[in-house]
């Protein structure tokens, strides 16, 4: 296989790029993530970052160029809303409008509100090693890194707004400015309105006078210059200047955000500049299949998820079609393990050359320092092991599954570390929503009947035990899914659970009959 020839979705993008800057000099290629400091990173920050992160190194494995990732944080934004989850809500409310890098810090710790969540945003992309420079909006402006495109915005307002205005409604376009000056007064920054443009001296004139919301206003006018911090643009206007500011090649967005960056593309165009090569990416929904934005529901965070899987199975899951809507609960975690586990278990057999097309290879930066991992064990099994043991004592679970793989010793902490946090995810999420049924009349003496066939089968090899149950089904005329769903139900208490042969194996005969009894009522 050939360089050309690699499929996976980040080369692809790569390959886009590639084309872009394949007669340009070889300065570092830049990549940018943005970040909203109105609240803590989250899975859809590390998404964002990881996704790119890929696109990243497959680029350089494709030219050898140099690049570079800046996150960015629009630490400039005004607080439209108070967020519910954060201290102080009085002194929160009575900043609004302002912008982030001037509101006081909730918690105490920094110099600002905007502060407080770029360190954790650092704090974040560090703990998971993250190659990045960061760049906060609030320095970018006041050093006067926008300099030069605040004011090309300026000369070019009119050619911005006959692109703006048609997309606004009507009572939005008489008003609307690419300006949002911060007022010397007040402080607010979605307070001001624009009134005039002074091209030649690098200002505006602005007046304090707009109500928004819960946003107050102060009524005061002035002239200001537009450069070194003395004003913000508009996000659509900001996107494109820092693509202009930063030479920006490769960028992610939302699909909700289509619009928003066509927009930008067109506005950095006026400016004298292509805009990025693009990627969109669909939004993680819930377990109904609701959208999640800025946090993800149900306690379904980076630390949850490490608690009870590897990161690399969060990884794996990310991954996997970014163009596709991906519902993210509890329900898919044993899924995306499994699938890393098998993927890292195929990686090893492949040819060098068919590597860089494997989940395997983007998730350990260009495949290095892979583990090696050519055992059977999978979380699913070491989850149905936990929950049909009921234990909590971890060497007796390494005890079943080593009967199970006698080679496991090879790859004793990976199998350790999942059966630590199969622990804790049986604890956590599987145990308080067992529900045992208790079985119909015809449902006992099915499950009295498939007891009697199992402890008469002299079968050792899975494929045969596993034809045990498929015979019943057809002894009583009912179809085997109906079946194992009462089977999953009654003995372990949830609607899903391991391949009859497979478990037996696992645990032996003697246990599966044990369980057998008990679901039956057999004294």
């Amino acid at each position: 296989m050939t360089v050309a020839n690699y499929k996976s979705w980040p080369f692809k993008e790569a390959r886009k790029l590639q084309k872009r800057y394949e007669n340009l000099p070889e300065a570092p290629v830049r990549f940018e993530t943005g970040f909203g400091p109105s609240g803590k990173p989250h899975i859809g920050t590390f998404a964002e970052v990881a996704r790119t992160t890929w696109v990243r190194h497959a680029f350089e494995f494709l030219t050898n160029r140099p690049t570079q990732l800046i996150a960015f944080s629009d630490d400039m934004d005004g607080l439209r809303k108070v967020p519910l989850n954060l201290p102080q809500q009085e002194m929160l409310a009575e900043n609004l409008g302002r912008p982030l890098c001037y509101i006081p810090d909730p918690f105490g710790e920094s110099e600002s509100y905007s502060a407080y969540m770029n360190n954790k945003l650092r704090e974040f992309l560090d703990k998971y090693n993250f190659d990045y420079s960061f760049q906060s909006s609030f320095q970018a402006y006041r050093k006067g890194d926008f300099n030069e495109g605040l004011t090309i915005i300026l000369n070019r307002v009119e050619d911005i707004k006959a692109v703006i205005l048609p997309t606004l409604s009507e009572e939005k376009r008489a008003d609307w400015s690419p300006f949002f000056p911060i007022c010397e007064k007040c402080g607010r920054i979605y307070s001001t309105r624009v009134v005039g443009y002074r091209v030649a001296d690098n200002a505006i004139d602005y007046v304090c006078d707009r109500e928004e919301g819960l946003v107050k206003s102060c009524g005061y006018s002035e002239t200001t210059s537009i450069l070194n911090g003395r004003v913000k643009v508009g996000w659509k206007i900001d996107w494109a200047l820092r693509w202009y500011a930063y030479d920006i090649g490769y960028e992610m967005y939302g699909k909700d955000l289509i619009d928003s960056a066509k927009l930008s593309g067109k506005i950095v165009r006026i400016m004298g500049k292509q805009p990025p090569v693009g990627f969109f990416y669909e939004l993680f929904l819930d377990e109904e299949g609701r959208k999640i934005s800025k946090s993800v529901g149900k306690g379904l965070t980076i630390d949850a998820w490490t608690r009870y899987a590897p990161l690399e199975s969060l990884l794996y899951f990310i991954f996997q079609n970014p163009q596709q809507a991906k519902r993210l609960y509890w329900g898919m975690v044993p899924k995306s393990v499994d699938g890393y586990l098998m993927d890292l278990y195929s990686y090893e057999k492949l040819e060098p050359e068919r590597r860089p097309d494997s989940t395997i290879w983007h998730l350990f930066n260009k495949g290095t320092n892979v583990p090696s991992f050519q055992s059977s064990i999978t979380f699913s099994l070491i989850n149905n092991l936990i929950s049909a043991v009921g234990t909590d004592d971890i060497d007796l679970i390494m005890e079943y599954v080593r009967r199970y793989d006698p080679s496991m010793d090879r790859y004793l902490s990976v199998i350790e570390d999942l059966v630590r946090k199969a622990m804790n995810y049986y604890r956590d999420i599987i145990l308080p929503n067992k529900q045992y049924r208790t079985p119909s009349a015809q449902e006992r003496e099915m499950l009295r009947h498939l007891r009697i066939k199992l402890s008469e089968s002299v079968a050792q090899d899975e494929k045969e035990l596993q034809t045990i149950p498929f015979d019943v089904a057809r002894t009583f005329k009912v179809s085997p899914k109906d079946f194992f769903k009462t089977f999953y139900e009654v003995v372990f208490g949830q609607d899903r659970g391991p391949r009859f042969g497979t478990f037996i194996r696992l645990v032996g005969k003697a246990k599966m009959l044990d369980l057998l009894d008990k679901a039956i009522g057999n004294e």
